[in-house]
């Protein structure tokens, strides 16, 4: 664009690795006497010496994750993972950050089984350099959408620490719950239907472990996998409303039986592997059977279950022997819509966060490209 200049990083910033501190110094949490500590893919820790004051964009300098991108602020300490970058006196500290993470460092990178940035090769990358003054009205227009996804991201968090306590309150053994076993109310389905097409069965769509083990609620909108099953697998295995699915296997026995509930009818949606169907009976509603289910006391009782060494699972027998507490079916409907409520809270702040990323990247690409110039702080083509 007119009036810009193509520049090296080398002209318009310091670069400089970070320095050397070993592992038993950094300490997990912060007492208020000490600074923050960032290595290449962010904030390791804190420590009781600090390397720099101010403001400064950090590039990660190895691993898949290396040209990651940080601001660190204040009194901190920079290991050798990290390159802080001291922008040159004409050019906007805010704006070089922008610009390093709209720059994408990590397609520089070289090696492959340790990939790597050296200095001296993000030394002579180029950029698109806009006069000072545009530096400065870009950052301050990209710098608002970051406060904007900052305090809704903030809200998120205290929304789902309310949420968690709601979850608590609730969902606890009162007069009129009765003591049942989990094999009790609902009937156990383990799926065994693989992701593999066959030519000779039915094509379905198949709802997998991930789809699970990110959603609380499984829903038709959801891009469920292509693929193909047998009449019987059809016939045991397609989901019903209310259904509640969880995860039967795992890495870690702590991060097993993760629940969603189907709460619509599904058209062709079968259950995949490593998962177990949990299909209500009629004193058993599946939107509350699946909040219990995130309650700390059943995640406590399934990871207590999981067996394994490198990889670990869930028997069927641990389903139907799991001991929890029921309400009679209208309180079950009654905290679940309170539950679902809250819940719904979030996921629309959630998905106003993710739009407040969207535009931010619309935003980048056209101030940081020149495609849009910031004249008098507005932005135009």
């Amino acid at each position: 664009p007119e009036g810009w200049k193509e520049k090296s990083l080398e002209k318009i910033c310091d670069l400089q690795a970070g320095k050397f501190i070993s592992a038993s110094e950094i300490i997990g949490t912060n007492d208020g006497t000490l600074y923050p500590c960032y290595g290449g893919n962010g904030l390791r820790g804190y420590v009781n010496r600090y390397s720099h004051d101010g403001i400064f964009p950090l590039i990660g300098r190895q691993g898949a994750l290396c040209g990651n991108i940080n601001k660190a602020s204040g009194k901190f300490y920079a290991t050798e993972h990290a390159v802080v970058a001291t922008p040159f006196s004409n050019i906007e500290v805010h704006w070089l950050y922008y610009e390093l993470v709209f720059s994408d460092l990590n397609k520089y990178a070289t090696g492959a089984a340790q990939p790597g940035l050296s200095v001296n090769n993000i030394k002579k990358i180029s950029v698109p350099l806009p006069p000072l003054p545009e530096q400065k009205a870009i950052a301050d227009i990209l710098s608002t959408w970051d406060e904007a996804i900052e305090k809704t991201e903030k809200l998120i968090k205290e929304k789902e620490r309310r949420f968690k306590g709601l979850l608590s309150s609730l969902i606890k053994e009162k007069d009129g719950w009765k003591k049942v076993k989990l094999g009790d109310v609902c009937e156990v389905i383990v799926s065994n239907v693989d992701k593999k097409t066959d030519g000779s069965e039915i094509s379905v769509r198949l709802c997998n472990y991930m789809d699970v083990y990110k959603n609380l609620y499984i829903k038709s909108d959801l891009e469920f996998m292509e693929a193909t099953a047998t009449k019987d697998e059809i016939r045991k295995y397609s989901l019903k409303k209310y259904d509640v699915l969880l995860t039967k296997d795992s890495e870690t026995p702590d991060d097993i039986a993760i629940s969603a509930c189907v709460v619509e009818e599904l058209n062709n949606i079968v259950c995949g592997y490593h998962l177990a169907i949990l299909r209500p009976n009629q004193s058993c509603y599946g939107p509350f059977l699946n909040y219990l289910l995130h309650t700390k006391e059943m995640r406590y009782f399934f990871s207590s279950q999981a067996n394994g060494a490198t990889r670990f699972g869930l028997s069927v027998d641990s389903f139907h022997k799991a001991r929890c507490s029921f309400p009679p079916l209208p309180e079950q409907k009654s905290i679940a819509e309170t539950l679902n409520t809250a819940q719904e809270e979030i996921n629309i702040l959630k998905q106003l966060s993710e739009k407040y990323k969207k535009q931010k990247q619309g935003l980048m690409q056209k101030l940081l490209t020149g495609e849009w110039r910031v004249l008098n702080d507005q932005p135009h083509p």
